[in-house]
């Protein structure tokens, strides 16, 4: 079993202003992370309800332990994402709808389906996690370091803890569910349901948050929506919302490509999570968080005392 640890961490999001663009150096990659706050608000709050659901049918008394330590870090996630988000509300307010309509798609799967259905929601969309998050953390110079630190170390405490515990939702779909090939079947329907939650935070950014600030389409994510965008460009330049690089325009090919083809991989009947090729930054947290160090301020905070490290010197 994983051996899960917990963390609950403040980042001080009410201290001061928290920018939507938080890494001005890629504002794509901004505005996508903050989808992902959006997101992991809903996904997480159905989480905690479906274990709670779950936990009467898990008969190995492994699992059952390894489902409450699960919850428990997706519990601090959300509520660690919803203290971003609360920060990006309170400069655009018309993002509490925004909030809202994408918690209202979680709070609807919950009514409408099956225990088994969303443990294997949830299954799939955790199964991808390690071999896209390792892009971005393998590419933290980039999309993490010039930002805000208080957003960028929230990121990375959460993707270096969803490397942690990325063979949970599988071990839990496993012991009570139990069928590979529902949880294939099911992958389509559950990754058009992702993307119609980010769709949605998306064209709220559009709509709440000035161009001026946002600097990009929200939605240049999605390749269709640039299509489009780019015929509008042509015969009717004044309905565009922006430009529309993508958040990922910077880094290797071959490591999006690497990426990409490992997200497909996990939703394949017999995928292990344990056998993943794991990013070097993970580890490098956890031994920093045990030493005791400021992983609130992953870049600018002061090493312990007695530890000759400062974090400021790198994340690699």
């Amino acid at each position: 079993m994983t051996d899960l640890h917990p963390r609950k961490m403040d980042f001080g999001f009410e201290d001061s202003d928290v920018p939507f663009n938080w890494n001005p150096d890629n504002p794509a990659w901004s505005s996508m992370s903050n989808a992902v706050s959006f997101l992991a608000i809903g996904f997480e709050k159905m989480i905690v309800k479906l274990i709670m659901q779950a936990k009467p049918r898990i008969t190995d008394p492994e699992v059952a332990a390894e489902a409450v330590a699960f919850m428990r870090q997706e519990g601090h996630h959300s509520t660690a994402h919803r203290q971003h988000v609360n920060a990006l509300i309170r400069r655009y307010p018309g993002l509490q709808n925004t909030l809202d309509a994408v918690i209202g798609e979680f709070d609807l799967l919950t009514e409408r389906t099956s225990i088994e259905y969303r443990l294997a929601y949830t299954a799939d969309l955790e199964a991808t996690f390690t071999p896209v998050f390792k892009l971005m953390l393998d590419n933290e110079a980039t999309l993490f370091r010039p930002g805000d630190d208080r957003v960028a170390s929230l990121f990375l405490w959460h993707f270096v803890e969803e490397v942690e515990h990325r063979s949970s939702a599988l071990i839990i779909y496993n012991s009570i569910v139990g069928n590979e090939m529902y949880r294939m079947r099911m992958a389509a329907s559950i990754f058009a349901h992702v993307m119609k939650s980010i769709r949605i935070a998306c064209q709220g950014f559009n709509q709440h948050v000035p161009l001026s600030e946002r600097k990009v389409d929200s939605m240049s994510m999605f390749a269709r929506h640039r299509a489009k965008q780019r015929v509008l460009t042509a015969f009717a330049p004044y309905l565009t919302k922006g430009p529309m690089p993508r958040a990922f325009d910077g880094l290797p090919i071959r490591e999006q490509l690497t990426a990409l083809s490992g997200a497909v991989r996990s939703q394949l009947p017999g995928h292990n999570p344990e056998h993943e090729n794991l990013p070097v930054l993970a580890d490098r947290w956890f031994t920093r968080y045990d030493a005791g160090y400021d992983c609130t301020r992953w870049y600018t905070a002061e090493a312990p005392e007695g530890q000759g490290e400062p974090v400021t010197s790198g994340a690699n």
